[in-house]
């Protein structure tokens, strides 16, 4: 019975040990500042085989320089600071259907930062794998189970996750009262699909996109590559601790494109034809898709409205090959003030010859009306005292 009882914890904590271990390869890019570190143990007098114990008395080597302050170094010691700041502006070019417009070379491409050019440093362009955050407005509001805004909201999430390469990495995310990680982000479409699973019977009336929004937006901002945020909801936000203003000036620190596809278009027309639709409720729906279309805009995104599903693969299409299919512009700006405030960014497509703006014809010669897709502004660090 002894040897029984000794056995049984060891056994145990085999288990717990492979429980826990991830798969390989399958766990995404996880910003986790909770990770704990195991770091060496500092060396005592009382170790018998440490070298401090043969020589606990030994004298410090003494430092030629001392303490590197300014002017305590020789001036053939060559010093080095990293005061340059450098912004890199991801931007895509396309036309009025939603396609990116491919090999427009360098020197076409203008930066305006405060209505100031800059001088570009680098240009690149090429594909990219992808990491998408899927924000999921999933409430008992416009989402009950069976209803129409239920299937919409499922087609718009599936209809997504079936273009994604297998190189892309996805994390689902789900809000009505709260906000719910459903899977974090991975490659691994067997965990994704676990995670849809989930999105059958939803809870709560109320729903804090604002705080979803940031907080999806703050865990990404440190993630490498091309990066997005793909909100699917109704833009309506009734229970969030943030403001508006406030969720707009987080979303343009973050630094990461907000993509919005709208809920209930056409739901929405037919009651307001029909006269169901009231005045507060019709201001409220009207609100909200400014709001989308603002965080879009101002994130470097883009904004979807659409009325039928039948558009939806075109607008998963449009979101894809920008994110992408991207040009990706380096600059250092001429104002090199560390002052913590918002710089205003403007890129323009202009002939170099005349400097006028861009006239882009297809292959008929004819002009296409395109749109710059890029963010509007970043905010200056500040000086660190």
């Amino acid at each position: 019975m002894k040897a029984l009882r000794i056995l049984i914890p060891t056994f145990i904590l085999v288990l717990g040990i492979a429980w826990v271990l991830p798969m390989p390869g399958q766990q995404g890019p996880i910003n986790d500042s909770s990770t704990t570190v195991a770091r060496p143990r500092k060396s005592t007098s009382t170790d018998a085989d440490s070298p401090a114990a043969d020589a606990p008395d030994a004298p410090k080597i003494p430092s030629k320089f001392g303490k590197a302050k300014e002017g305590n170094l020789p001036s053939d010691v060559p010093t080095f600071r990293t005061d340059a700041l450098t912004v890199t502006v991801d931007t895509a070019v396309v036309d009025n259907k939603g396609h990116f417009i491919p090999n427009i070379p360098k020197n076409y491409f203008r930066i305006l930062e405060d209505g100031v050019p800059q001088q570009m440093a680098a240009f690149s362009t090429g594909e990219a794998p992808m990491t998408i955050a899927m924000v999921i407005e999933f409430s008992a509001k416009f989402q009950q189970y069976y209803s129409a805004g239920w299937f919409q909201t499922l087609n718009a999430s599936y209809g997504f996750v079936r273009l994604l390469k297998p190189e892309d990495y996805l994390a689902i995310i789900a809000y009505d009262l709260r906000t719910e990680i459903l899977s974090d982000f991975t490659i691994d479409r067997q965990q994704t699909a676990e995670a849809m699973q989930r999105l059958r019977i939803p809870g709560f009336s109320e729903s804090n996109m604002y705080d979803a929004l940031v907080d999806t937006a703050q865990r990404m901002q440190d993630i490498e590559g091309r990066k997005a945020i793909l909100l699917i909801s109704s833009g309506l936000d009734t229970f969030s601790k943030l403001t508006y203003d406030k969720t707009r000036r987080a979303l343009q620190d973050a630094g990461v494109p907000v993509y919005t596809i709208s809920l209930l278009q056409a739901q929405r027309e037919v009651a307001d034809a029909r006269g169901s639709m009231g005045n507060v409720a019709r201001m409220d729906f009207l609100q909200a898709d400014n709001q989308m279309r603002t965080f879009a805009n101002e994130t470097g995104g883009m904004s979807f409205f659409p009325r039928f599903e039948g558009e939806y693969p075109a607008v998963f299409r449009s979101i894809t090959d920008t994110m992408r299919s991207e040009y990706v512009l380096t600059y250092n700006p001429s104002n090199q003030a560390r002052d913590g405030k918002v710089r205003r960014i403007k890129v323009q497509l202009i002939n170099p010859e005349t400097n006028e703006p861009l006239r882009i014809n297809d292959d008929k010669g004819k002009p296409i009306k395109y749109q710059i897709v890029a963010k509007n502004g970043y905010t200056a660090p500040r000086e660190i005292e």
